[in-house]
Formats: structure tokens, C-alpha cells, sequence
């Protein structure tokens, strides 16, 4: 395992297997571990590399504390995981309640994955929630690039995971906005139930019927879309879904991604989109705006003219059309027939969300859902807002480049529908 020095670095991470499994055999701990982390790995992110990480975040830490999110669904993991912690409190262990205190997870995957994790995390309501690293692994990892922890697949050998360990254990804990989605439409007379279970929905997101209604709920963090940028995304990710061998490698996905939105043609400036974080908007102070902040609970409208147009805001220092709104609740409803359909995107996971064409309109209420807890990495280009007792804070010169025009948000809501929508905020 290395040297003496990587061994103590290692058990600063490490959880035994008593506290992860009750009835397993008791451990003598010598070493509190000063940043315990629960690991979870998508696997089949990254073409291999997401296997390879697996293997090694195994072999360095206990392979008990990590786990393949292809075979471990996080929310039956951190249930267990707590309701162990709680039992083993109210023996006296101390161990317990030090890592329940001091819990960090890794995520290692997309944005989708991300995503996914926060929304387990926000669902328990936990008085001590654990804060979240994220590893970029696949091709959308715009939520690890706002908080530090960059945009491209990393390293899976030994040395390269333990820097990560290093920096996820010296990292600052950043409160980030969520935000509730809800999506009412009215079912069709037959066939009601069988509709909404055949969709592949993102892991967020959960439908159910109520009296006439299917009922679309959940939640997201980054970024929510409708429209032209959503359906590229649809059949990027259905194409590597038929053939998974044609996409192990980062930069060709990115490519094939680029190939598909310059499929899309040119077109006026019809898409709107509300931001928070992962990326950016020009000049904020135009309109008389605050300045954006991961939890300031507000969201910005902002348009942009096509999918490629989509896709450079998503890039670095990329950025929309300001429409010089912000609001902490946003409604959006469908024309009555307009379109039978509409590709949507939370979080970097698309479907194709059937609509109803008969009766009625379809809405969608965004609305502020309190906040979970990020970890940032430096350099952090996401931005708190500031506590007035500190000198010093998140925005500060050692977190985020001043001199950057371009700021950060903790949220996008894009919209590009071919004006059949009405918005109201």
C-alpha cells in the first residue's frame, strides 16, 4: 500500500466494516479517521475507466465502503448506512457518531450521477447531511467544473486517486440550492398507468398517476431543459446506448455530441433559459440584477438562439442572452395541442416526455427546495453568497478569479420550444 505516510493518509478515509454491515465482527480502530468517505462509483461511466477506478478506490480504501452504482442503489446504501450509525450512537460508540459527524461521499460519474446523489441526499433530510465531491468521469461534468474539481476523466492510478482523496479531505463544504420540479398533465382515458411506466425517466425524477393526472415529480441542482439542446443530448445518449464500443473515449463523445448539435439548424433567438450555477452570464449588472450566487435562492431567465448556441453556454465561459429576470419560482405551461411531445433534460440525463394534445394544458411549477451541501475544490468558480460577520468567504480572491466577467450559478433552466409555451414567474 506504499509508504508509512500514504498508509496513515489512507486511514484518514477509512470505515470499518462493523460500522458499515451490524454483525460483522468488531475492528480495533488505532486511527480516527479525520475524513471517513462512502465512494460511489458509475461504473460504466467513462467507457472503462469508470471499471478502473472501482478497482482502485477498492484496493486502497475498504472495498465495503465503496461501491458500483451499477449493482448499489445509493439511497438503499446510505438508509442502511445511517441506521447502522444510529444504533451503534445509542450503544456509545464514538466512532459512530465521529463519522456520522464528519461523512463525506465521492460520486464518480456525470452530472446525471451527481445529481443523483444530492437528490438521495436531499430526500433524507438528514440533521448532518454529508457533503459531495464530485469525480468528472463521461461527458457532461459541468457541476464538477463549477466547484473545482475540472471537466476531465481522471487518473485511475494509485497516485492520481490518493491526490483526490487529499483534496476531497482539505476541501470546503458550500451550500448549493435545490430546486423542486412538478409536471401535471392530464391522462388519457385508457392506457393511463402503462404511459408513464414505459418512460426512462433521469433517477431524480419520479412519476406517478393521481386521479386523472400524471403527476411528474422531482428534483435538480444543475441545470433543467427543454427543447432543441435536449433532443441532441436524447440522441447522443440513445446512439451510445446501441453502441457503447464506439464511445470509451472522452474527447470522440464530445466530438460525436459537437456532430449531432450541428445538426440542428439556425434559428431566431426563441430558447429561454433560468440559470444558477455551473456556468455563467455576462455582465449581471446591466439590469440592475444581484450578483448570481449558488444559494441565493434565485434563478435567472436566459435565451439562446439554437442547440449550438445550447452548447457553447454549457461550455466554459460560456453564456446566453440575459432576459433580465430572476425569480425563486418559475411556471411554465404548454399551448393546449400544441406538440405531442417534448425532449427534456435534468441534470445531463434526457427523455422524451409524451404530452397531452387532447385536453387541457401541461405545466411545469420550478420552485426553491432548500439547499444540500457541495464540496469545493480550488480553483472554485462557484460563489456563496457572502456572510457578512466573515472577512473571508467563498467569493474571496483565493476561490474564485475576480477579474473572470463571467459568474457563476448553481442551476439552469433552458427552454427552447418553438414559442409553444407560455412562461410566468
Amino acid at each position: 500500500m506504499g509508504s508509512l505516510m500514504n498508509e496513515i493518509n489512507l486511514k484518514d478515509f477509512y470505515i470499518p466494516n462493523y460500522i458499515l454491515s451490524i454483525g460483522s465482527e468488531g475492528e480495533s480502530v488505532s486511527h480516527l479517521p479525520v475524513c471517513p468517505v462512502i465512494a460511489f462509483i458509475n461504473s460504466k461511466s467513462g467507457g472503462q475507466l469508470g471499471g478502473e477506478l472501482l478497482i482502485r478506490y477498492r484496493a486502497l480504501l475498504n472495498k465495503s465502503q465503496v461501491f458500483d452504482l451499477g449493482e448499489s442503489r445509493p439511497d438503499k446504501v446510505l438508509h442502511q448506512l445511517y441506521r447502522n450509525l444510529g444504533m451503534l450512537k445509542d450503544n456509545g460508540d464514538l466512532l459512530a457518531a465521529h463519522i456520522e459527524k464528519n461523512l463525506r461521499l465521492i460520486v464518480a460519474g456525470g452530472d446525471g450521477t451527481a445529481s443523483w446523489l444530492l437528490g438521495v441526499v436531499s430526500d433524507m433530510k438528514l440533521p448532518h447531511p454529508p457533503s459531495i465531491a464530485t469525480v468528472p468521469l463521461g461527458t457532461g461534468n459541468n457541476l464538477h467544473f463549477s466547484f473545482g474539481w475540472g471537466k476531465k476523466n481522471p487518473g485511475t492510478d494509485s497516485q492520481s486517486v490518493e491526490s483526490f482523496l487529499s483534496q476531497v479531505r482539505s476541501a470546503r463544504e458550500m451550500k448549493i440550492d435545490s430546486w423542486h420540479i412538478l409536471m401535471r398533465m392530464r391522462s388519457p382515458k385508457e392506457g393511463s398507468s402503462d404511459s408513464i411506466a414505459a418512460l426512462e425517466l433521469p433517477h431524480c425524477l419520479h412519476a406517478f398517476h393521481q386521479d386523472n393526472w400524471h403527476v411528474f415529480r422531482g428534483g435538480f441542482w444543475n441545470y433543467f431543459s427543454i427543447g432543441m439542446d435536449a433532443q441532441v443530448s436524447y440522441a447522443f445518449h440513445s446512439e451510445r446506448k446501441l453502441h457503447p464500443e464506439n464511445f470509451k473515449n472522452q474527447l470522440t463523445n464530445q466530438l460525436a455530441y459537437s456532430h449531432e448539435n450541428a445538426k440542428s439548424k439556425e434559428g431566431s433567438s426563441d430558447s429561454i433559459a433560468a440559470l444558477e450555477p455551473p456556468h455563467c452570464l455576462r455582465a449581471f449588472h446591466q439590469r440592475d440584477l444581484t450578483p448570481p450566487y449558488v444559494d441565493d435562492g434565485l434563478i435567472e431567465i436566459v435565451g439562446f438562439r439554437n442547440a449550438w448556441h445550447g452548447l457553447v453556454l454549457l461550455a466554459p465561459n460560456g453564456h446566453g442572452t440575459r432576459l433580465g429576470t430572476q425569480a425563486k419560482r418559475v411556471q411554465l405551461e404548454f399551448h393546449k395541442g400544441a406538440i405531442n411531445h417534448a425532449f427534456m433534460r435534468i441534470d445531463g440525463e434526457p427523455w422524451k416526455q409524451p404530452l397531452s394534445v387532447e385536453d387541457d394544458k401541461v405545466s411545469i411549477e420550478i420552485s426553491h427546495s432548500g439547499t444540500v451541501n457541495m464540496l469545493a475544490n480550488l480553483p472554485c468558480r462557484a460563489k456563496s453568497v457572502p456572510d457578512p460577520s466573515s472577512t473571508h468567504s467563498h467569493s474571496s480572491k483565493d476561490y474564485v478569479n475576480e477579474d473572470d466577467e463571467f459568474k457563476s450559478r448553481d442551476l439552469w433552466l433552458i427552454i427552447h420550444s418553438k414559442k409553444c409555451f407560455k412562461l410566468m414567474y
